[in-house]
């Protein structure tokens, strides 16, 4: 079989397929990319065993019908640096030779039939259909608290991907805190129709393939009207999109855990509210961090309600002092309380709205960090007990140095 690439057409399928594949694995022919012509149609298959895509790809065309393994790491490289954005390979057995202007590259593959079988959408039941821009936001959002590497419980290291009352919910935890982001959303069946979703379905989806998902999503999602489809069956979930000549499947493996009770923690009641700008308050935990973050990355937050700004403070005893002041509106209790400067720096930077509201319940109580005008998304986050040494009095900047006491933990949210 011969195929003839047009690169500026292809290579946005490729570098999708080549994301899912792992080269450093222990099965050599999951370090390739499975290319299958059917006619005029291509097809470009690529899996880990944990996360599989299947894609049509426009931008080649084949003399004849077959199955070709691309190794990745070879010729991802050769793709990219291809002198001329039109070339040709040409695969016998085992074996191909790339051809790009006067220069020519052979090299050794694998048997497609070493290739393994990816899983197919079949009977998979529909959960929801979403806008492409709906389910960026709500990844983006709603995985800001989890883990992309394999944790126990296993529930850490996944996202809770649930539709309830007809919302679709994305929720993560790391234990010291929590992010859901919601969207209302509709359910088509397969004659077209539409459904009001009923009753609860909950994923339990690993975040690292949700990462890649964002990724594949995001050129779509600049237009309103393409939506992704979501799927499951007892093993996996599919995430489907893309017009027939571009369309996308995409399946990841179900985690068998469970996730916590999640809902216990959304209290709406709070001692203490501030809306503050994000971005103001973004640059100033920025500047913060570097004198914090080799030390116990505290941020310090004085609310003083009825003042026109707030005061943050972080002390380390071989760097130095750090304050800052930020125009805010507060109401409720004075309060003092500390937090991870990077915990709140991950949820302010996933959250897209200009001004965020903080809803606190002083020293010992969780931050509930939201949209000030809108409650589709909230970000919950246990405070760090305070010793003396990590408290900057007002005009303390040049105050005496203590010595230094042991880190105090970051509290566990009360599942």
């Amino acid at each position: 079989m011969k195929i003839q690439i047009n690169r500026p057409e292809f290579i946005k399928a490729w570098q999708m397929a080549e994301r899912v594949v792992n080269p450093k694995g222990t099965i050599p022919a999951l370090g390739g990319i499975m290319l299958t012509a059917e006619g005029r149609r291509v097809t470009l298959s690529a899996t880990d065993m944990r996360m599989s895509l299947r894609c049509v790809t426009g931008g080649v065309e084949a003399d004849s019908s077959g199955s070709a393994m691309l190794p990745v790491k070879l010729l991802g490289e050769l793709f990219k640096k291809a002198p001329e954005d039109v070339f040709t390979v040409d695969f016998k057995d085992d074996k191909g030779t790339m051809v790009a202007g006067r220069n020519k590259t052979r090299f050794t593959s694998w048997s497609a039939a070493d290739f393994p079988d990816l899983p197919k959408i079949g009977d998979a039941d529909l959960l929801c259909s979403v806008s492409a821009s709906d389910l960026l936001r709500l990844l983006s959002e709603g995985s800001a608290a989890g883990s992309v590497t394999d944790e126990f419980p296993k529930y850490l290291g996944a996202c809770l991907v649930q539709l309830k009352s007809g919302k679709l919910n994305v929720i993560s935890t790391d234990a010291q805190r929590l992010s859901l982001s919601r969207r209302t959303v509709e359910m088509a069946d397969r004659e077209g129709g539409q459904a009001e979703p009923e009753g609860s379905s909950d994923l339990l989806i690993p975040v690292g393939p949700l990462r890649e998902l964002q990724r594949m999503i995001t050129p779509f999602a600049a237009k309103d009207d393409n939506r992704i489809e979501i799927l499951y069956d007892s093993s996996l979930a599919w995430f489907r999109f893309g017009i027939d000549e571009e369309r996308v499947e995409f399946s990841v493996r179900r985690v068998e855990s469970s996730f916590p009770n999640y809902e216990r923690l959304l209290d709406p009641n709070s001692t203490t509210s501030v809306v503050v700008n994000r971005g103001g308050l973004i640059a100033s935990l920025e500047r913060i961090d570097p004198v914090v973050r080799h030390r116990n990355r505290i941020v310090v937050m004085y609310v003083s309600p009825g003042a026109e700004t707030i005061r943050m403070s972080g002390k380390a005893p071989e760097t130095g002092i750090a304050v800052e002041r930020l125009q805010a509106d507060s109401e409720g209790e004075a309060m003092r309380a500390g937090f991870n400067v990077g915990y709140l720096l991950d949820g302010l930077r996933s959250i897209d709205s200009e001004n965020v509201r903080l809803n606190m319940n002083g020293e010992a109580g969780q931050l509930t960090m939201g949209r000030s005008n809108a409650d589709d998304f909230l970000y919950i986050l246990m405070p760090v007990r305070l010793a003396d040494q990590d408290i900057v009095e007002e005009g303390e900047e040049d105050g005496e140095r203590r010595p230094e006491p042991e880190p105090e933990p970051v509290e566990a949210l009360p599942f």
